[in-house]
């Protein structure tokens, strides 16, 4: 089975049912399949063809939605890049990921083609939906994550990873077609995308799509759309806990699940926000590579600091701490990187990097990462690509990025470094701003005489100050 067949349980099964409010608007699932096929004709006009890429950089809005579709109905592999990135960080995915075109609103210094959404006119087009045979193993989406070189890498994810993942959720979160899915995740994550949209479109639920999180108007949309359920990550429910009482409580009596993913949960905010909402945030494991990977459980325990027990077909193994996976969900290979692909598999499993425990009745917690990776209200950001960044700074002749706490974010990165000559924080911070993503801006430069080091001169970021 493809995405095309799995969600016209809802396209046409549900076709005249209420499917998305955005903006102030309501669309039929009816109305979503139409629009995207129409797009569909339109990209085939333009050239784009079975197996090409599509590179995709969109705040949330409806039209990324058609696109998505439209991607998924002719086979072409759709490539969401962060709307935070810069032109230093669009320019290595499109470079590696050579697409036939890029969607954005945003100019974009690059020689492939642009497209505005305002260019993506359908009027006229017939709403058929495009013959393409498609495989289950054929790709979906290219992620890209970031990794330990420095530069991003993309794992394919292909048709039966997405489908597998969502019908994974519905059966084990009890997803139905009556919930009201609140979803403010942005759709360029694998947690919006592979998660939210898929679980909406293969349950036939009602879903309200927000451009963003805003923690402002969180009670009112919570309390106005008289949501059922809402995936957040941690820095979301954080700013949730400002929610005053009374409000809480009437989310709390209408809401049937929260769910937190792609960083860790603090066990403190866990039982404050039960204290406050009346309801225990099912905290979940997944990532880019395997989306969902393990779970606490919706009937059973839902352990504070554990991230549960490992989905159905989900095979998990602890080698030296590290967890190994394997199962349907975990993705084909990184793009055009068979070195990379190589080193990341032992024996069909995948090596995620991540250390844990495993407790006597099969509860897993997470004890850290084998490798320095920073995650910043559920953001990868290697610490490596923003070292290379300020080493090309002439001011700077060493520098060392590790993670510090940060309640409301998790962590946040901090900038170690060793002068060449004088500059000041605010003309790092301005450059840094300028072609890195706002959350991988160091939140502080701090000067040191030397980087501590061992030996082989590798640095001992362990030994460094502090803060």
């Amino acid at each position: 089975m493809n995405l095309p067949q799995l969600f016209d349980l809802s396209l046409i099964g549900r076709r005249e049912a209420e499917a998305i409010e955005f903006l102030g608007r309501t669309y039929t699932f009816g109305d979503i399949d139409h629009r995207s096929n129409r797009l569909a004709q339109l990209f085939q006009a333009r050239g784009i063809e079975q197996g090409d890429r599509l590179c995709v950089y969109l705040i949330n809005c409806l039209e990324m939605i058609d696109i998505y579709l439209a991607c998924v109905k002719l086979g072409v592999i759709f490539v969401p890049i962060n709307i935070l990135y810069r032109d230093r960080e669009i320019a290595h995915i499109i470079e590696d990921a050579e697409p036939k075109a890029v969607i954005s609103d945003t100019p974009i210094d690059t020689q492939v083609p642009v497209w505005p959404r305002s260019g993506l006119e359908t009027t006229g087009l017939a709403p058929d939906r495009p013959r393409v045979h498609i495989d289950g193993d054929d790709p979906a989406g290219i992620i890209y994550t970031s990794g330990t070189t420095g530069t991003s890498k993309g794992a394919v994810l292909t048709h039966n990873n997405f489908a597998s993942n969502a019908i994974t959720l519905l059966t084990c979160w009890q997803i139905t077609s009556a919930d009201r899915f609140l979803l403010a995740l942005p759709l360029f994550h694998v947690h919006g995308l592979g998660n939210g949209i898929h679980c909406w479109l293969a349950s036939g639920c009602r879903m309200r799509l927000l451009e963003r999180f805003e923690h402002q108007k969180a009670a009112q949309e919570f309390l106005d759309f008289r949501a059922t359920l809402f995936f957040g990550v941690p820095t979301m429910y954080v700013r949730l806990l400002d929610i005053p009482e009374d409000q809480a409580r009437q989310i709390g009596s209408v809401m049937r699940l929260f769910v937190c993913g792609s960083a860790p949960l603090p066990a403190q905010v866990l039982g404050e926000f039960r204290a406050k909402f009346g309801h225990t945030i099912l905290e979940r494991y997944g990532m880019s590579e395997n989306l969902m990977n393990i779970g606490n459980p919706y009937i059973g325990e839902r352990r504070p600091g554990s991230v549960g027990i490992p989905f159905p077909g989900v095979s998990v193994k602890l080698i030296d701490g590290e967890i190994y996976l394997q199962g349907p969900n975990v993705f084909a290979g990184y793009w055009r990187n068979p070195e990379a692909t190589r080193a990341s598999f032992v024996d069909g499993y995948f090596r995620t990097g991540d250390l844990a425990t495993c407790s006597e009745d099969g509860y897993y917690t997470l004890s850290g990462r084998k490798s320095d990776l920073i995650i910043s209200a559920g953001f990868n950001i290697y610490p490596r690509e923003i070292e290379e960044f300020l080493l090309e700074q002439e001011e700077i002749a060493e520098a060392a990025v590790a993670a510090v706490e940060d309640r409301l974010k998790g962590e946040v990165p901090v900038a170690f470094i060793v002068l060449a000559k004088p500059v000041s924080t605010e003309q790092l911070e301005q450059r840094c701003r300028q072609r890195l993503a706002s959350f991988k801006v160091p939140r502080a430069f701090v000067t040191v005489d030397k980087l501590p080091r061992n030996a082989m001169g590798k640095v001992q970021k362990h030994l460094l100050p502090k803060l």
